[in-house]
């Protein structure tokens, strides 16, 4: 583009100042001639000539070096206007004059110090049956004859073409160079511009092998090495950082493992003291029985995290595997409730009826997780509601069919909401981060940390989500969404693949909460 108006303009120009160059020329020329001969010849003429004396020195006049038309007009002796015609043009006439001009010859000046002369000489262009000429005309000074001259301008038109072609063709070879000249800026510098976008973005889809080919030694060159040195450095970091989440992954997995078997003595142990302390013989020492206890409880509380950590393991491994099966919705949570003894504490709102193909174990996970964390940190009384969402238009949801097998997709979204003070609006972005505690000052409260992040993978595994929020009425408000059948999950993970893991529910409600 810049080629191209460049070489326009320059052409313009160019065509421009020729054009007035060679006509200014021509026209100089011309005129001089015409001037010099109405001084010599027309001025030798009597004031009233006889119009073969007009016609004589109109000959004469166009037999100059510039070979014009010459048209002569004068008054005889009885006042008759009579024309003397070189007939250089088919009859150079007075019709042939621009009115214009022939006003302008004929319109007497006012003498003054700046003006002596109360006649001049005019001239104007004219194109007549495509040809141009320059028409002139002037009177004789003292009186006489009006002179009128007329000059084909055809041979400076054809000069005048000559120069637009050329400088046409000159400009066509201007922008054939600029293509050129744009075709090699685009290899040496648009195309490797290009080649870093696209391997930038590569980079940025993660595809972190993504190197650019080096060559020369200029900006772009040394563009392209400092990228790759990123590249390769990026490379290498995610690389020492996936070595490491894996080496912390398979760390705590070991330990859980390794925990499990001293835990399950303990346990055992502790079950017999529990069972001391309530029995009715009364075998244990009155100052022992708070150390006993403390005992039992911290036992649980430490099976507990090792079974949490257990869950989080598969979950980060990718082994947790569903196994689904028709579950009845609020009999699922009515359970729940009454296995941790919640229904003094917990409104229950759900109609009865409505099915969903889901893991009954994981769903028991997220519900516990979710009423015990708003039993625990929220206030009485906890609400659980449960509706139907993604129905078809002008139906109640999907229903159950023969067997309480789910008929149709969609949603069953379940709230939990409790009447405490709420979450602090700086925790509701962390609430289901793994270890993360609102209270700081309280490192060894009963909670892990994991409950939350647990329900959440187990919603996660499900195709559904789990949302916090603070109601407007007051307290904190969890959203369960799940989908009514999760079967194509387990199909796209293997065709319905059986869960591999032990099955950590006993039936006692004391999983992770």
């Amino acid at each position: 583009m810049v080629a191209l108006t460049a070489a326009v303009s320059a052409s313009g120009i160019a065509y421009w100042l020729n054009r007035e160059a060679v006509l200014t020329r021509a026209q100089d020329a011309v005129l001089r001639d015409f001037r010099q001969e109405m001084q010599n010849r027309a001025g030798a003429l009597p004031v009233h000539p006889t119009q073969d004396a007009l016609q004589r020195a109109a000959s004469q006049m166009s037999a100059s070096s510039q070979h014009f038309s010459v048209l002569l007009v004068a008054q005889d002796a009885s006042d008759k206007t009579v024309y003397g015609n070189s007939g250089g043009i088919n009859g150079f006439a007075l019709e042939d004059v621009p009115e214009s001009l022939r006003a302008a010859v004929n319109k007497q000046q006012q003498v003054t110090g700046s003006n002596k002369e109360p006649h001049h000489l005019y001239w104007q262009r004219i194109v007549e049956r495509g040809t141009p000429y320059l028409v002139a005309g002037t009177k004789v000074i003292g009186g006489g004859p009006t002179g009128y001259m007329a000059k084909s301008l055809e041979p400076e038109a054809k000069d005048l073409n000559s120069l637009a072609w050329s400088l046409g063709i000159a400009t066509g070879l201007a922008l054939i160079g600029a293509a050129l000249l744009a075709q090699a800026a685009a290899t040496t510098v648009l195309k490797p511009v290009h080649r870093l976008g696209v391997a930038a973005r590569r980079l940025g889809e993660g595809r972190l092998d993504t190197r650019l080919r080096v060559s020369g030694t200029d900006e772009l060159a040394d563009l392209s090495r400092t990228f790759n040195n990123a590249a390769e450095a990026l490379e290498k970091r995610v690389a020492e950082m996936a070595a490491r989440d894996e080496a912390s992954r398979r760390f705590v997995a070991d330990m859980s493992h390794e925990l499990r078997t001293p835990l399950t003595a303990i346990t055992a142990v502790t079950e017999v003291l529990e069972e001391e302390l309530e029995s009715e013989a009364g075998g244990i020492d009155p100052m022992v029985e708070p150390a006993v206890r403390l005992v039992v409880s911290e036992t649980r509380r430490l099976n507990d995290l090792v079974e949490n950590l257990m869950e989080v393991t598969r979950f980060d491994a990718g082994t947790a595997r569903l196994v689904l099966d028709d579950v009845n919705v609020a009999d699922q949570i009515t359970a729940c409730i009454d296995a941790r003894a919640w229904l003094d504490a917990v409104e229950l709102d759900a109609e009865r009826g409505i099915h969903a193909r889901l893991d009954p174990r994981r769903l028991d996970v997220i519900l516990a997780n979710l009423i015990g964390n708003a039993l625990k940190h929220g206030g009485s009384p906890v609400r659980v509601s449960v509706r139907e969402a993604g129905g078809p238009a002008g139906g109640s949801g999907a229903q159950a069919g023969e067997g309480g097998r789910v008929t149709e997709d969609g949603e069953v979204v379940i709230q939990v909401r409790d009447h405490g003070p709420g979450i602090p609006e700086e925790v509701l972005p962390h609430v289901f981060d793994r270890f993360y505690k609102a209270s700081a000052s309280r490192p060894r409260s009963e909670g892990s940390g994991l409950g939350l992040s647990i329900a959440l993978e187990n919603a996660h595994i499900h195709g559904g989500e789990i949302t916090a929020a603070n109601s407007p009425e007051g307290g904190a408000v969890f959203t369960l969404r799940l989908p009514r059948d999760a079967s194509r999950l387990t199909e796209a993970a293997g065709g319905g693949e059986q869960d591999r893991e032990t099955d950590r529910n006993d039936g006692s409600g004391k999983e992770a909460s």
